[in-house]
């Protein structure tokens, strides 16, 4: 902690710049508490304030910019990659589109105060056809909105953490091994929260092959479709399929007859949210309701083959 205060000190906004753009682009590096500390040198030992502040807000508008234009390149497939790397993949598709849904391209402003928002929500702002120059401005006010709170903390704290940074100094190589233990203890905690999700889904899957077999066999199931809103406008789901949450579910449930083959399917990893809702089905007596494996994905791209196979063979013949 003290060589950090002393690396800014010395680089001044390089050093600010750096940490932030790294953070921000989504590495674990804590940016936050090094705006504290820089905060905190602005009034102890007169540091140029407004330039740790710029240098911040720049470099949060550099890695926004550079994951909004992802997201308008390659939408979908970008925030896919994003959350199988999060520490909670199956809930973060589900929680980003919550917050977009509600709040629309104004949640920027406050997306760096939400773990996992703060990095999927400019590839959703640009896979959702927000305009570039709404985007620069709702980026630069979230910007200066978590950069300023941090360095404001630090410079209202500054006593205490100075106090801080003497203990750390005190403990030595200790205060990293405290540290990592923290780390590993949380990475622990969101291993075991994961586990413990996937263990509360785990329903046996429908393939799409059969999937495929029931339609073909006049079985007429239901396929119901169990993504948010937000996932729904960004990709087409199976054709005839009822949208989850569209109806009360106690009263879609009566109304159906419970011998029918339900089968559910959602976009995020593990099929988490729709294994979810096959148990509500199931708990409801509805015995033949199964999560379709691997999502709308798995089915486009089973019927992508499907169409090439038979494309092809008129040409054979």
């Amino acid at each position: 902690m003290a060589q950090l205060s002393h690396l800014i000190h010395v680089y001044g906004a390089l050093i600010v710049f750096g940490i932030v753009l790294l953070e921000q682009i989504g590495l674990p590096i804590p940016a936050f508490p090094l705006l504290i500390i820089a905060g905190a040198l602005a009034v102890d030992k007169g540091a140029n304030w407004p330039l740790f502040l710029g240098a911040s807000v720049v470099a949060c508008l550099i890695s926004d910019y550079f994951w909004f234009r992802a997201g308008r390149f390659y939408g979908k497939r970008v925030l896919r990659l994003l959350c199988k790397i999060s520490l909670s993949p199956d809930s973060c598709v589900s929680q980003t589109e919550d917050n977009f849904t509600r709040w629309g391209a104004k949640s920027l402003v406050v997306a760096k105060f939400i773990p996992g928002f703060n990095t999927i929500a400019p590839p959703l702002a640009g896979a959702m056809g927000t305009s570039t120059q709404r985007f620069l401005w709702l980026s630069v006010a979230g910007g200066l909105l978590w950069s300023g709170v941090g360095m404001g903390l630090g410079a209202w704290f500054h006593g205490s953490v100075d106090d801080v940074i003497a203990w750390f100094e005190t403990l030595g190589s200790t205060a990293l091994m405290v540290v990592g233990a923290l780390l590993a203890v949380f990475v622990l905690l969101k291993y075991i929260e994961r586990r413990r999700n996937l263990g509360a889904a785990d329903l046996p899957r429908i393939t799409p092959d059969e999937l495929k077999s029931l339609l073909e066999a006049g079985h007429d199931p239901l396929i119901v479709d169990a993504r948010g809103v937000t996932a729904r406008q960004l990709e087409a789901g199976i054709p005839g399929a009822l949208v989850y949450g569209d109806a009360e579910p106690a009263r879609l449930m009566a109304s159906l007859d419970r011998e029918r083959h339900i089968v559910v399917y959602c976009t995020c990893p593990n099929d988490v949210t729709a294994a979810q809702v096959a148990k509500t089905f199931i708990a409801n007596g509805f015995h033949r309701a199964r999560p379709l494996r691997g999502g709308l994905d798995a089915w486009n791209a089973h019927c992508a083959t499907g169409q090439a196979e038979v494309e092809l063979k008129p040409k054979v013949n």
